[in-house]
Formats: structure tokens, C-alpha cells, sequence
């Protein structure tokens, strides 16, 4: 057999597009401790000020601020008020240049009306009235809070770079009784693949030789090891067991799964509705009714009242009146009191664990109807844990001596096991204190996903699964008995012999979080219907769904599954929130109108895709997010309130009712005065 060459890392050099971005440049995998560093820059508010610092519109802005507020002294020095107000209208673009720039961009390019446009009219109407403190207060806050969310948003753009790693780039070919290392990119459907223990399975194929136990939670979710034999596919990104697969090729690589599940997130985030903030949604149609009423106290007086349009010595002219409209319209509590509520409630939340990535998420947490959770990692706590000790000889006492000595022998074939099972064998030895009673075991054997072989104690030892105890041990008919209905609820076994006889078996599950249950009690108490989305068998899935309360269940799904299973839910319940750790929930959490991931069991793709972040992995947070989304969105909206209606003779009944009153009391400078008090 020929040497096998060894694999080489694949080159990771970008290429920028002509504009000089990375949009043209291949997925590639980022360097472990970049993507620790990007995945903490995400969810790192500190850097906001570096980050305000290194803007190149900064150059600009605090000019700007500087100018227009040395302009408030320029009286004082003699300058003439019209003088000072010429120079106050040069200074205020740029005071407000990212204001002003976006205003006109969103005006002229993309004809809409959103709130920068909004901001915009309202400082150049305060300055053009004279009240030039308001239009810097402004600007600055706006600029401010407007640079807050450009920087969440900025970190938390979804990236697909380390999808690239799930799966290798390389793969063992056998051809003609030699191997050797290929690209996955050369492999065609039919060429044959040898997959190691341990190994990530590099392409989407069928088994054609040997036998072993697959990891499929990756790409499925399952909390369990799924046998897999001779004839059985496997899919890109699981992780093979203890067996060594020849494995015949039946895709492309780029029509691998790991490739599809990228093609979904990409597609679900191009696809995503476009989110608007509630200011914009209220700018499209607030702003263009104030300046129309500006328009006709402007024109309505002087072209059919044959009043003065200009200032005169006797009062002033409709101009400046409709100026007046134009300030005192504009809702300027709500531009202001928006964006500083939402940074308010980013930073509240990220003290609470919770990172939103944007005001629009925290704005649009509040209209959630539905909430769909992934089980393993998200529901449950991820990794595997021995729930039920059965040995022959037990007297009833789970803490038996015959219990214990169980999991001492078992704890001994499994002391250097990586694998999950073997990991939650021996934890249970040491919670009992017998993990030393026995040396690792002797010349260890594995059969092959069914369970391994050593000497413990002097006598072969072996622990494994039903099937290989029913082909090779006398096995008691009641251990038989209740191996089967555990294994019906959902739980994993391990049959132990040792060396002389069936001593017992061990059953293993991933057990729900601590807490979960009140989790999910609370969401509903805040009217939010409850739904489980998991590639996990259905039998485990509705225990652990009535375990917790859930509403609803929906399992054995692929991660095109659970998109297709999202936009329904979608389509009956409005908007729908996905909550999930893996990367066979990333394409649902992309489609999701708000995207929630598991802080720290979530990878890093996952925490890129999502919109909003619970560090820790602590469930308990996500009614709290809610709640304080809710009172988020309710506080501008409060504002605006007062912003309008209850400004009395300001505001809305300044260009409205005053109108209709002769405008006598809009256009007094002290009423225009106590209704911007009110703002």
C-alpha cells in the first residue's frame, strides 16, 4: 500500500474585490484564536469608544460641534444675529455631517423618509428659530446613539468563515489498494473514503465497509450516538466514533451538507424582511405631514390673506410662522428619547447577560408571538450524564455495593474514553467514589460501535450495547426487560460484564437544564406559545417537552427541516423567535424574525448568525430580555405621547388646533418656548 501522503492546511490568503471589501473572497476558516477574538469583540461594548475614535467622520463631527457651539458667544464679540445665524447654518452640516449625509442619501438615492431625514428637519427648523442649543443637543445625541448601534451591528454581521471548518477540507481517497490525501474538491460521487475513529466525516456518502457509532448532533441535534453499519449514510461534519468506514462517495463537495446548511443561512439572511425601527415607521409618515403643514401655513396666509410672507417691524412673517410649525412639529422627545432608550436597554441587558445586537432586536423582541427551541444544548444541558444504575444483584438501593461496583468496572474500561458515553461513566464513578477502586483497564479492545473489551480485575471485562450482549452473553431476561424500555424513553444503555457475568447495565441521557421548567413557565405567563424544533428521535423529544412544559413539538428534523417548519410557524403565528446552539440551527436562527443563541455552549457560527446573545447559557435570562423589550418599546412610544398629544397648545395642537384659532397662540415665541420645555 502506497505511503499516505499527510494533509497540508488549506491556504487562507483573502482576496478583496475591487471595492476593497472580502465579499469576493472564498469561505476560508479562521485561525482559533481570531475567531475567540471576533466572537469577543462581538459581544464587547467597551470597545465602543475605540471604535467611535478610529471613525473617519470624526474628523468632521467634532469640528462641527465645536464651531456651532463657539457660535452661541459670537453676539458678545458684536457679530450681527444675522451674521450669526449665516454662520450657524455653514457650521451645522457639519455638526451633524452622518445626520445630514444619510438624511440626504435616504431623501434623493433611496426616496425614503426615515428618521435621520426626520432629524435632519428638525435641527435646521431649531436653528432657522433661533433656538441653535436644541439642534446641537440633538445632533450630538443622535450621532452618539446612531455610532452605538453602527458599532453592535458592525461586530455582529453574520459571517459563514468557520462553517469551512465543521468539515474537512481533505479526505483519505482509496483507489486501486492505495491512499492517499486528496481535496474534497476532487472527490467524485462514487470514489471511495476512509474515515478514521474520531475523524469528521469530510463528504455526505454511504458505508461500505465496517461499523461504528456517529455523532450526528453537528448537523441533526441528536443526543445520542446513532449506530451505523454497512449500507447506512452519513453526512458531512458528524464525527465518527470508534470504528475505521470505508465510505463511497455520494455528493459534491459542493453539494455536501455542511455546504447546504451554508447555502441556507446566506440565503435566510438575504431573504430576512427588512427590519424598521418604530421611529422610522413613524417618519415615513409623520415627516411628510409636518412639512406639508409648514407648506400651507407658509403659503395659505400670504397668497389668499395677502399677508406679509417676510419679518417685519410689526411681528413676524408666515415664513418664520411655518418655521415655528416645522420646529415645534417635529417630535423631538421621541427622536431623542428613542435611540436613548435603546441604549439604555443595551446596556441593561448586556449587564444582565443578555447582548442584543442592535436596537432593532430589542425593539423587536416585544412582538413575539412564538418562541421555538432547539433540545440539546438548548433545553438540555448538551452532553450526556448516567441517570439510572441497575445492577443484577442491586437490593433496591441505587447506592448499592453491587451499583457501585457496576460503575467501577465500567469506569475502568472507559478511563481513557473521549467519548461522551465513556465521559459520563466515569463521572459517575468519581460522584461515587469508586473510579480507583479498579485500574484502567488492560489491553483494550474496541468492537467496533458496539462497545469494547479489557482485562479488569484480572478477567475480561466487557461493556457495550443490547445487541452485542444478546449475540455473546447470557444476558438475565429482567436486565433484557428494562434495557428496552429505557432504551424506549429515550435513554442510551451500556451493558457491563464482568468477566464472569452480566452484572448490570447503565442508562445515559442529556437531561433538561436547571430551571428550564420555570423558563418556559414564565414565557407563557407572558403570553408566548411555546415550541420545540430538534432532529432528535420524537420519543425523547416529547419527554423532555412534558418534562418542561412545553406546547408543542416537532422532531427528527434536518436543518432544512426546520427552516421549512419556522416559515410555517411564521405564516399561523406572525413573528417567531429561534433559540438554539448548533450549527444544524444556524439556518433557523438566520430566518427567525429574532435570532437568540446559547452564549457559551454556541459556537462561533452561531453566535455570528444570531440576533441576540445569552451568555452563560442562562435560560433564565430570555423572559427577562422579553420584559425589558417590551418596556423598551413602550417607553419612545410614551414619549411620543407626550411628544404630540399631551403637549397641549405645543406640538400637534400648535399646527393643528392653533391653526384653526387664528394661529394667535402658536406663533407667541413664550408658548413656543413652554412647548419645547415640555419636549
Amino acid at each position: 500500500m502506497a505511503k499516505i501522503d499527510q494533509p497540508h492546511e488549506p491556504c487562507t490568503e483573502k482576496s478583496a474585490c475591487s471595492c476593497g471589501c472580502d465579499c469576493a473572497t472564498s469561505i476560508q476558516p479562521l485561525p482559533a484564536a481570531d475567531a475567540a477574538a471576533k466572537t469577543a469583540a462581538v459581544l464587547n461594548f467597551r470597545g465602543f469608544w475605540q471604535y467611535f475614535r478610529r471613525m473617519p467622520d470624526l474628523k468632521i463631527v467634532v469640528p462641527g460641534w465645536i464651531l456651532l457651539f463657539a457660535t452661541f458667544f459670537l453676539e458678545r464679540f458684536g457679530v450681527s444675529l444675522t451674521l450669526t445665524r449665516v454662520l450657524q447654518f455653514a457650521v451645522l452640516p457639519m455638526a451633524g455631517w452622518m445626520v445630514f449625509r444619510n438624511g440626504a442619501i435616504s431623501l434623493f438615492r433611496d426616496r425614503d423618509l426615515n428618521m435621520n431625514v426626520l432629524m435632519s428637519v428638525a435641527a435646521i427648523g431649531a436653528v432657522a428659530i433661533g433656538e441653535t442649543h436644541e439642534a446641537l443637543i440633538m445632533v450630538i445625541l443622535f450621532t452618539l446613539s446612531e455610532t452605538i448601534e453602527w458599532y453592535t451591528n458592525d461586530h455582529a454581521r453574520a459571517i459563514l468563515t468557520e462553517f469551512a471548518d465543521l468539515a474537512p477540507h481533505q479526505a483519505l481517497l482509496v483507489a486501486e489498494g492505495c491512499e492517499q490525501w486528496v481535496a474534497i474538491e476532487e472527490l467524485k460521487p462514487g470514489d471511495h473514503i476512509l474515515v478514521r475513529a474520531g475523524e469528521r466525516f469530510p463528504m455526505d456518502g454511504e458505508i461500505v465497509r465496517g461499523s461504528s457509532e456517529v455523532n450526528q448532533a453537528p448537523i441533526t441535534g441528536e443526543s445520542r450516538l446513532v449506530p451505523k453499519t454497512v449500507g447506512d449514510e452519513v453526512l458531512s461534519g458528524t464525527v465518527n466514533g470508534q470504528g475505521v468506514l470505508e465510505v463511497r462517495v455520494s455528493r459534491l463537495a459542493a453539494d455536501t451538507t455542511i455546504q447546504r446548511i451554508i447555502a441556507m443561512v446566506t440565503e435566510a439572511q438575504e431573504n430576512k424582511a427588512r427590519k424598521q425601527k418604530f421611529i422610522d415607521r413613524f417618519a415615513q409618515a409623520y415627516t411628510p405631514a409636518v412639512v406639508a403643514v409648514s407648506v400651507l401655513v407658509a403659503l395659505v396666509p400670504t397668497l389668499l390673506l395677502k399677508q406679509s410672507f417676510w419679518n417685519t417691524s410689526a411681528g413676524y412673517g408666515w415664513f418664520h410662522r411655518a418655521l415655528s410649525v416645522l420646529m415645534v412639529g417635529c417630535p423631538c422627545a421621541l427622536i431623542i428619547s428613542t435611540p436613548i432608550t435603546m441604549i439604555s436597554g443595551l446596556t441593561r441587558a448586556a449587564r444582565a447577560g443578555v447582548v442584543f445586537k442592535g436596537g432593532i432586536f430589542l425593539e423587536g423582541l416585544s412582538d413575539s408571538k412564538v418562541m421555538a427551541f432547539d433540545k440539546t444544548g438548548t433545553l438540555t444541558r448538551g452532553k450526556p450524564s448516567v441517570i439510572k444504575v441497575q445492577a443484577t444483584d442491586c437490593n433496591g438501593d441505587a447506592y448499592c455495593e453491587p451499583c457501585d461496583n457496576l460503575v467501577a468496572v465500567a469506569s475502568s474500561l472507559e478511563a481513557h474514553s473521549t467519548h461522551p458515553l465513556g465521559t459520563a461513566v466515569t463521572e459517575e464513578a468519581l460522584a461515587r467514589g469508586v473510579f480507583d477502586r479498579f485500574p484502567a483497564a488492560e489491553d483494550l479492545r474496541v468492537l467496533e460501535g458496539r462497545g469494547q473489551q479489557g482485562i479488569v480485575n484480572g478477567k475480561l471485562a466487557t461493556v457495550g450495547s443490547l445487541p452485542l450482549f444478546l449475540a455473546e452473553h447470557k444476558t438475565p431476561e429482567r436486565i433484557i426487560a428494562a434495557t428496552q424500555a429505557s432504551e424506549k424513553q429515550g435513554q442510551t444503555t451500556m451493558l457491563i460484564c464482568d468477566g464472569e457475568r452480566v452484572i448490570g447495565y447503565l442508562a445515559v441521557e442529556d437531561e433538561p437544564r436547571a430551571g428550564t421548567k420555570k423558563v418556559i413557565g414564565d414565557l407563557k405567563a407572558e403570553g408566548i406559545r411555546t415550541v420545540m424544533l430538534t432532529g432528535d428521535s420524537l420519543g425523547v423529544a416529547e419527554r423532555v417537552a412534558k418534562e418542561i412544559g412545553l406546547d408543542q413539538v416537532f422532531a427528527g428534523l434536518l436543518p432544512a427541516d426546520k427552516l421549512e417548519r419556522l416559515k410555517l410557524l411564521k405564516q399561523e403565528y406572525g413573528q417567531v423567535v429561534m433559540v438554539g446552539d448548533g450549527i444544524n440551527d444556524s439556518p433557523a436562527l438566520a430566518q427567525a424574525d429574532i435570532g437568540v443563541a446559547m452564549g457559551g455552549a454556541g459556537n462561533a457560527q452561531v453566535l455570528e448568525t444570531a440576533d441576540v446573545v445569552l451568555m452563560k447559557d442562562d435560560l433564565t435570562r430570555l423572559p427577562f430580555a422579553l420584559r425589558l423589550s417590551r418596556s423598551a418599546e413602550c417607553d419612545p412610544q410614551h414619549w411620543h405621547q407626550g411628544a404630540g398629544g399631551d403637549r397641549g397648545d405645543g406640538g400637534m395642537d400648535a399646527f393643528v388646533g392653533g391653526g384653526l384659532r387664528g394661529y394667535r397662540h402658536l406663533f407667541d415665541r413664550n408658548a413656543q418656548r413652554a412647548a419645547r420645555t415640555q419636549v
